[in-house]
């Protein structure tokens, strides 16, 4: 069939593996395609999909019609009321809406710009109403000099500063109560913050010390008594938490990483060897694909308890200690263009030509 411009951008073969699928919907900014096997509709994947084949284990080089599930997944057919369709388009958010006749062929696509008209763009998931503590004490020495001037929170990124973007995103998904780890500049932070037009919920705890990427929050103890988010403030994540969030739940985590799916291009032969030096395989230019910490984490809140009053202690430490008393840590993953980091100038450089 003869489909638009519009459609044949949102195909995909069946065969494009799972890592390939998460960078074209990166590199097309889209969440959700269509695929087919030859001319063949075969459903749609989205990058809920992937998301739970990582989760799953499966691996990044899965063929994706090994991960279509349209269980669940709507299909509108040729005779459907229009008007009904974009009216449960706009209740679910669907990026977009197959349209297919009685044997299952692709006929059309109705896009979320359709649904969209004569309506407001309105958010109706459940709001999440859990406590966020930004980490946000350290000195940023990667970024001098600007960080000489600016705490690394309160450094630009567009309009905003970085602190803002971050405590706007929670305050969309309804986490409106922020505890804020200071040192660094505290003084200028708790200024700035003061002075905005729109004013947060924020109580400060003050690290008399450095005490590490989760030391500080011991001091919270007895104030929070629910699961509660943690967020660096040198970094952007586009993915909606609440999704987190049920994976936590339903997972039935101690713990959950919000990881970024990352991919490393190595630009030469890799041998491997065995017994004697010998050659057992060689693999030309090859990639690897990690899962790295995006810095934003969901702990229980008895968690709390295990992070040692005053002492210097990482994350990664309180992993461990999680891990060896047989708790659950669990990992989310995200692509890699939904992650935008500023931890040094090259990043924050691509990133402020970004947003």
């Amino acid at each position: 069939m003869d489909y638009s411009e519009k459609i044949r951008r949102k195909i995909i073969p069946a065969e494009t593996t799972l890592i390939q699928t998460m960078k074209i919907m990166d590199e097309k900014r889209t969440k959700s395609l269509l695929v087919f096997s030859g001319d063949l509709f075969l459903g749609i994947i989205t990058n809920g999909d992937l998301q739970r084949a990582i989760i799953a284990n499966f691996p990044f080089e899965t063929p994706i019609d090994k991960l279509l599930n349209n269980n669940g997944k709507k299909y509108a057919f040729v005779n459907d009321d229009k008007e009904s369709v974009k009216d449960w388009m706009r209740k679910k958010r669907a990026e977009f809406m197959p349209v297919v006749d009685d044997d299952g062929r692709l006929v059309d696509v109705i896009f979320w710009d359709e649904a969209l008209e004569n309506t407001t763009n309105e958010d109706n998931r459940l709001k999440l109403d859990l406590p966020v503590v930004i980490m946000a004490g350290g000195k940023g020495t990667r970024l001098k000099p600007i960080t000489n001037v600016l705490p690394k929170p309160l450094v630009p990124v567009g309009e905003k500063t970085i602190l803002e973007v971050i405590m706007d995103q929670f305050e969309s998904i309804g986490c409106h109560k922020f505890f804020m780890s200071v040192n660094y500049k505290a003084d200028l932070m708790k200024y700035y913050l003061n002075q905005l037009p729109h004013h947060y919920d924020v109580e400060f705890f003050q690290e008399e010390k450095p005490l590490g990427t989760i030391g500080s929050v011991s001091l919270l103890k007895g104030k929070i008594n629910t699961p509660f988010f943690v967020s660096n403030c040198d970094s952007i994540n586009e993915q909606d938490y609440r999704d987190v969030w049920d994976y936590h739940v339903n997972n039935h985590n101690d713990m959950t990483i919000v990881t970024m799916v990352k991919s490393f291009h190595i630009p030469y032969g890799v041998i491997e060897t065995g017994s004697n030096g010998l050659m057992v395989a060689l693999k030309e230019k090859p990639e690897q694909t990690y899962q790295v910490n995006t810095g934003v984490y969901i702990l229980n809140p008895e968690l709390i308890g295990e992070i040692p009053e005053g002492e210097f202690f990482h994350i990664t430490q309180l992993m461990e200690k999680v891990q060896v008393r047989g708790g659950r840590v669990g990992c989310f993953p995200v692509s890699e263009q939904s992650w935008k980091d500023m931890g040094e100038w090259p990043e924050y450089l691509k990133m402020i030509n970004v947003l």
